[in-house]
C-alpha cells in the first residue's frame, strides 16, 4: 500500500514536471505580457506617463472593441486585408518557383547570390513612384510593394529546404522515372515543407509590413492610412485602438504560424532520427 502511494506520488510529480517543461515558455511569456500591461495601466492611471500622449491599455481595448463592432473602419480593414492577401499569394507562389529555379540552375544562383544577400538593404518604398507609373493610382502599387518585400524571403527559404532534401529521395525519384511535376509534388515539396513553411510565415509578415507601411506613408485609404490620419489629428483613442487591433491580429497570426512551424520541424527531426 505504501509503495503504491509512493509510485502515485512519483508519477504525479513527473507529470507536473513534464507539464511545466512543455508549457513553461508560453506561461512565462503570457505572464510577462500581463505584467507589462499592468505596469502600463498603473503608470498611465497614476500620471507617471503623460495621458495626452499615452492612454491606459484598458481604454485602448475599449476603443479597439468599438472600432471592431462599428462600420466606420470596416472598409479600410478589408482593403488592407485584401491587398495583403493578394501580395502573399503572389509572393508565396512566385517565391517557391524562383527557389526551384535557383536550385535547378546553380550558376544562376551564384550570379544572383550577392543581389539576394543585399536585397533587404534597400528600402523597398523607394520603388513606389515607379510602381505608380507602371500600375497607376490604385491598390496595385501597394500590393506589388508587399510582393517585392516578401518574395525573396520565400525564395531563399525554399532554396534552403531543397538543399536539405536527402539525396536518397532524389535518387528514388529518378529510379521511379518521375516527371518534373511529380518529383516536385511528391518528393521535393514534402521533404522541404518545414523550410518552405518558414518562407510562407516570413512572406505573410513582410507583406503586411510593406502594405501597412505603404498605407501609412503613401496611401489615401487602408488601415495604415487611418492610423496616420488619427495621429495627425491628435485622436489618440482611435489611433491606439487601431494599433491594438493590428497588434492583436498580427500577433495571433504569428503564434499560429509559429506553432505549426515547430510541429513541422519536430516531425522532420523524428523522421530523420528514425
Amino acid at each position: 500500500m505504501t509503495s503504491a502511494i509512493a509510485v502515485a506520488r512519483t508519477v504525479g510529480h513527473d507529470g507536473k514536471s513534464l507539464w511545466w517543461r512543455r508549457y513553461r515558455v508560453p506561461v512565462l511569456r503570457s505572464l510577462l505580457i500581463v505584467i507589462s500591461i499592468g505596469v502600463l495601466e498603473l503608470a498611465s492611471r497614476m500620471g507617471w506617463i503623460d495621458r495626452v500622449s499615452f492612454i491606459p491599455p484598458s481604454e485602448m481595448a475599449v476603443s479597439a472593441w468599438e472600432i471592431l463592432i462599428g462600420d466606420t473602419y470596416r472598409h479600410d480593414m478589408m482593403l488592407t486585408l485584401s491587398s495583403a492577401f493578394v501580395a502573399i499569394v503572389l509572393a508565396v507562389t512566385c517565391g517557391f518557383l524562383f527557389g526551384l529555379v535557383l536550385f535547378r540552375f546553380p550558376r544562376l544562383r551564384r550570379v544572383l547570390d550577392p543581389l539576394l544577400l543585399s536585397y533587404y538593404a534597400v528600402p523597398i518604398f523607394v520603388l513606389y513612384p515607379m510602381l505608380i507609373v507602371i500600375f497607376g493610382l490604385n491598390r496595385w502599387p501597394l500590393i506589388m510593394l508587399g510582393f517585392l518585400f516578401a518574395i525573396v524571403a520565400m525564395a531563399v527559404n525554399t532554396l534552403n529546404g531543397l538543399e536539405r532534401i536527402p539525396l536518397v529521395l532524389l535518387r528514388t525519384a529518378r529510379v521511379l522515372r518521375m516527371g518534373r511535376l511529380q518529383e516536385i509534388w511528391l518528393i521535393k515539396l514534402p521533404a522541404s515543407l518545414p523550410f518552405v513553411f518558414t518562407g510562407v510565415k516570413l512572406s505573410i509578415v513582410y507583406a503586411f509590413i510593406a502594405v501597412i507601411g505603404g498605407e501609412f506613408l503613401l496611401s489615401g485609404a487602408g488601415f495604415g492610412y487611418q492610423i496616420a490620419f488619427a495621429y495627425n489629428n491628435f485622436d489618440n483613442k482611435t489611433m491606439y485602438g487601431l494599433m491594438l487591433l493590428l497588434l492583436l491580429f498580427v500577433g495571433i497570426i504569428n503564434l499560429v504560424l509559429y506553432s505549426v512551424e515547430q510541429r513541422l520541424y519536430q516531425r522532420r527531426v523524428l523522421k530523420e532520427a528514425a
